[in-house]
């Protein structure tokens, strides 16, 4: 597929009783124009879909985190990023905040022998 996301709009009229399903395809590369300044409540819906998923919406009025803290590298549900390495990212209650820092090994680095010493042959 090309396009990577696909976002979708539900419109619902009370007054008419009609509902609207309004989908676009996009990828990583391209915006959606925001509906915010139409819909207030997409607002919020836009803001979390920029934050987990990285998908911009130009023209919107306040685009930032409201999930995942500001120093997060990457878009958490889109998958695409490394889940182990040497940096450990933990809340500091002094900072009162995340904190990414390089991992702290409290031991050397030992070598281990998985062979059973009742299966080796004897030779």
């Amino acid at each position: 597929k090309k396009e990577r996301f696909e976002i979708t709009y539900e419109l619902l009229s009370l007054h008419y009783n009609v509902r609207l399903r309004i989908k676009t395809y996009l990828n990583e590369k391209t915006s959606v124009e925001s509906i915010s300044n139409i819909f207030s409540c997409a607002n919020w819906w836009e803001r979390e879909i920029w934050d987990l998923f990285g998908v911009f919406f130009s023209k919107h009025p306040d685009l930032r985190r409201i999930l995942t803290d500001y120093g997060f590298q990457g878009f958490a549900l889109r998958k695409d990023f490394p889940l182990f390495g040497f940096i450990e990212v933990r809340y500091d209650e002094k900072k009162k905040r995340v904190v990414c820092e390089p991992i702290e090994f409290a031991q050397q680095f030992r070598h281990f022998n998985y062979e059973s010493p009742w299966t080796k042959s004897l030779n």
